[in-house]
């Protein structure tokens, strides 16, 4: 595949990405921004450490002299999934249903991975497979609910004692 449609792919990632952002519901927003800045630190650290450990490569990519991670990947389009994902999140369900949505996430990503694997010079696997993407995405999604749980408890027990206190 031509690099012209390489950083083609890149740049439609990027403004769908950016699009996202208009369908995160108004109220739901200042979590998606929280899930959004945790995933970003996440992805930071984990994505450096699969890149330098050589278990991925990524042969086409943006700044190119500065990192060998995807930026596109590792700091909007991962981190806006995620934002979504929380933004949306069916947390009035029964436990099957929260469940399935992770794994629903979890195996898009993965199989978007594993398309671009296929078909571009975007991704490469070097001692990695589809499995623990979809571990690591699975995971990462898990922990950065589970910090949003509990920062927003936080904030609304500290929220309720200002209000008991005015």
């Amino acid at each position: 595949m031509s690099l012209l449609v390489q950083y083609g792919i890149i740049v439609s990632v990027w403004i769908l990405s950016l699009m996202l952002i208009l369908i995160i519901p108004r109220q739901k927003l200042r979590l998606a921004m929280v899930a959004f800045l945790f995933k970003q630190y996440m992805t930071c650290i984990f994505g450096h450490v699969v890149v330098e450990l050589q278990l991925l490569a990524y042969p086409v990519r943006e700044f190119a002299d500065v990192s060998r991670t995807s930026f596109t990947y590792e700091y909007m389009a991962y981190p806006m999934t995620c934002a979504l994902f929380n933004a949306y999140y069916p947390s009035h369900r029964s436990g099957w249903v929260q469940f399935g949505y992770y794994v629903l996430f979890t195996t898009v990503l993965t199989i978007v991975e594993v398309l671009l694997l296929q078909y571009t010079d975007l991704i490469r696997y070097v001692h990695w497979n589809w499995f623990w993407s979809w571990a690591t995405i699975f995971l990462t999604f898990l922990m950065t609910r589970v910090f949003c749980v509990i920062y927003f408890g936080t904030m609304t027990r500290v929220e309720t004692a200002k209000q008991k206190i005015i």
